[in-house]
């Protein structure tokens, strides 16, 4: 039997696994060894990390216990001894009583003191709403309109929506005349005070003398419209009127005490009187609409005092004449005596043209008459309906 190396291949069929098995052993050592070695390196490096001042950053190190605390101890003071002396309660003396009154009175300085605190916290802590407001200083208006020019009580300011109200508003009832009779404002007017104080001055100055030289004096003024918040002639969308701004009056009629009624847009009424109203209305307020001015002011007279650019004013009022008493009827008839009337005379060529056909016309009437003799006249026909004829034939 040869047992030689060379020959192992061929004798045993085995022989390449069996390499291969002890490679594989020898390669498992030598991980186990490189394992082992890692770990040994490992724990090195740990216990220099437990060393160095970062070790414990990451949590690998458990944390170190902490010494136990040792409580101090508190020394108790010593206790008295039994033979010292007792303590003696103080004696009265005189200054006690005046002590115990400044007590008292510092007791009751301080108890007022407390309620005065508490009444004027209570008073700031209140709204400021319930306390009434003081109304503001008259205005130079308010104090020139005194009772001996016009009865006009002030009234609260009014504000409403888009502009709508004023300002130093009073209700207008009368006028005081210079001779203190009164001219009632029928209704009264809410009017800014100084409209009303124009229209006081209007009356006083230009109306009160033009109702004496009529013969009578005035005594009431028939109010139309003042305040309303309304826009432009009761247009709706219309810029706000100065009757919105208590800024304006419409003026009806003037009644005297005589009881005439002078209507400022009557025609009826003098001419002389409405132009001498329109005259003094025209110079003493910005604006004056009348008859003629638009279709809305055919009945009243507006006034106010609107501001305008450059001190412009507007005085549109048509003093009309009065109509006739007789409203014309047709022409009369042309009386007999009455000459002929002269026709004018035609030109030649006309002449010429209108003889022919008269010529034509009287050749031809005896002609007619000829035939009408010799001829009766064709007796007339029965009408009969026409039928459709087929469109299509």
């Amino acid at each position: 039997m040869n047992c030689s190396a060379e020959k192992a291949s061929r004798k045993w069929a085995f022989g390449a696994f069996g390499r291969t098995a002890a490679a594989m052993v020898t390669v498992a050592a030598g991980l186990l060894l490189l394992a082992l070695l890692s770990d040994q390196a490992l724990a090195a490096k740990t216990s220099r990390a437990w060393q160095s001042p970062w070790g414990d950053l990451f949590g690998i190190h458990p944390p170190r216990q902490r010494g136990k605390v040792h409580r101090a101890a508190v020394p108790l003071p010593r206790p008295r001894p039994a033979d010292a002396p007792t303590a003696e309660p103080a004696k009265p003396t005189a200054d006690e009583p005046s002590k115990e009154a400044a007590k008292e009175t510092a007791k009751e300085t301080a108890k007022e003191t407390a309620k005065e605190t508490a009444k004027e916290t209570t008073k700031e802590a209140k709204p400021t709403e319930q306390a009434t407001p003081q109304p503001p200083p008259p205005s130079a208006c308010r104090l020139a309109l005194t009772e001996a020019i016009a009865i006009a009580p002030s009234i609260p300011d009014i504000r409403g929506a888009g502009g709508c109200g004023g300002e130093d508003l009073v209700r207008l009832e009368a006028i005081v005349l210079p001779d203190k009779r009164q001219v009632s404002v029928k209704p009264a007017a809410i009017l800014r005070c100084a409209m009303a104080s124009a229209l006081a001055d209007w009356i006083r100055t230009d109306i009160a003398p033009l109702a004496v030289r009529l013969g009578s004096t005035i005594s009431d003024l028939d109010n139309f419209d003042s305040f309303e918040c309304r826009g432009r002639n009761r247009i709706v969308g219309a810029r706000l009127s100065e009757h919105g701004r208590a800024n304006a009056l419409d003026v009806r009629a003037l009644k005297l005490a005589n009881g005439r009624s002078i209507s400022l847009t009557d025609r009826t009424v003098p001419r002389e009187v409405r132009e001498a109203v329109l005259h003094s209305a025209c110079a003493r307020f910005s604006t004056v609409l009348g008859p003629g001015s638009d279709w809305y002011h055919e009945d009243h007279i507006h006034l106010d005092i609107m501001e305008r650019r450059n001190n412009y004013r507007i005085c549109q009022w048509n003093v009309w004449d009065p109509l006739p008493q007789r409203a014309p009827l047709m022409p009369a008839e042309r009386p007999e005596e009455a000459p002929p009337r002269e026709v004018a005379a035609k030109p030649e060529a006309a002449k010429s043209d209108a003889a022919k056909p008269a010529a034509g016309k009287s050749s031809a009437a005896p002609a007619d008459e000829k035939s009408g003799a010799a001829t009766p006249e064709p007796e007339p026909k029965p009408t009969t309906k026409k039928r459709r004829q087929n469109r299509r034939s």
